[in-house]
């Protein structure tokens, strides 16, 4: 059993719902067992400017369902080299922390790969990241609520979109992954949709609205920012131009998406693996992800869990083609 005395944790990168729930759990996971809680305010770079607080029970009371991080967030350039983290490596001893909650994505695991191999600090991840573009996890926190949004405004959008007999071009998060577009597309209803892992998309997209159903009073493409034909608005220019029929419109979600109170599905995945990181630590494991694969908890090492290698589900596209008609 590893002798832990202080954890620290913090948040890095893109804030995503359910990272609050995913501190409030850690802390008072760790409080239970005895073990002092440090956060580290704005992630990497608070680590290197002594940016440490000392946590309680009531530190995390009320934040449940709360959406953003209460420690805030930061990308920090200085943490990427050597003398970066050689200064966050002080300022953890200078606060005698002895092992880390790291909440984040496919950066904020890199970051704490290195630390922890250059400095031998048990690290245990938790994967708070709207694109759900992790290996070792079926949902990261976050992604959820994203999603709902997502559907949310959507279905705002044909609102209008079916009044004026509109076709409208749906741009939402995901600048290296599709799962947002894909998983939404399906439940808003979306006559296609167009993600950076899938090619031919537009010519799909095309042959769709030349043959398909010509008594549809709205229809809507979700296209995913980093999509291959260079997002929405280039996506729109090309529809226009070979179908000036259409009445296009173009709408940027933006991050909207990655804000709001966290749905209960990501509220109980944080307090799962918050829960999860802090017995995991007390196992003596290290440099590992904590997530949830078919209901039960799994832990996946750095290495592995941001290799972004997921395989994606091609049925996915095909109920969107066949449901759209």
């Amino acid at each position: 059993m590893s002798q832990i005395k202080n954890i620290g944790v913090y948040t890095s990168g893109g804030d995503s719902p359910g990272m609050n729930a995913a501190i409030r759990a850690v802390v008072r996971t760790a409080l239970y067992h005895d073990i002092q809680v440090t956060g580290i305010r704005r992630g990497y770079e608070g680590m290197i400017n002594g940016e440490y607080e000392p946590m309680n029970r009531k530190s995390v009371s009320n934040i449940i369902q709360r959406g953003g991080t209460i420690l805030k967030s930061a990308r920090s350039d200085e943490f990427r080299t050597p003398e970066g983290r050689k200064l966050a490596y002080f300022q953890l001893k200078k606060n005698k922390v002895d092992a880390l909650v790291a909440i984040g994505g496919e950066g904020t695991f890199t970051g704490a790969k290195l630390l922890g191999e250059e400095y031998d600090i048990p690290i245990i991840g938790l994967p708070g990241t709207i694109d759900n573009d992790l290996v070792g996890t079926d949902f990261t926190i976050g992604y959820d609520t994203a999603i709902n949004t997502v559907i949310n405004a959507v279905d705002k959008i044909r609102d209008t979109a079916e009044s004026h007999d509109r076709l409208f071009i749906v741009e939402v998060m995901g600048r290296d992954s599709g799962l947002i577009a894909l998983r939404s597309g399906i439940a808003s209803g979306a006559e296609a949709v167009l993600i950076p892992e899938s090619t031919g998309d537009l010519n799909a997209l095309f042959h769709r609205l030349e043959h398909g159903r010509k008594d549809k009073s709205s229809r809507i493409v979700i296209v995913a920012e980093g999509d291959q034909e260079g997002g929405a608005f280039e996506v729109g220019r090309l529809v226009k131009e070979k179908f000036p029929n259409y009445d296009t419109r173009v709408s940027i979600l933006g991050h909207i998406q990655r804000g709001g109170r966290p749905t209960c599905m990501d509220r109980v995945l944080a307090s799962r693996v918050g829960y999860a990181a802090v017995e995991a630590l007390k196992d003596g494991h290290r440099a590992e992800m904590i997530g949830v694969i078919h209901g039960e908890i799994s832990y996946t090492p750095f290495e592995q869990a941001i290799k972004k290698n997921l395989q994606l589900n091609s049925n996915m596209l095909k109920i969107v083609e066949i449901l759209s008609l």
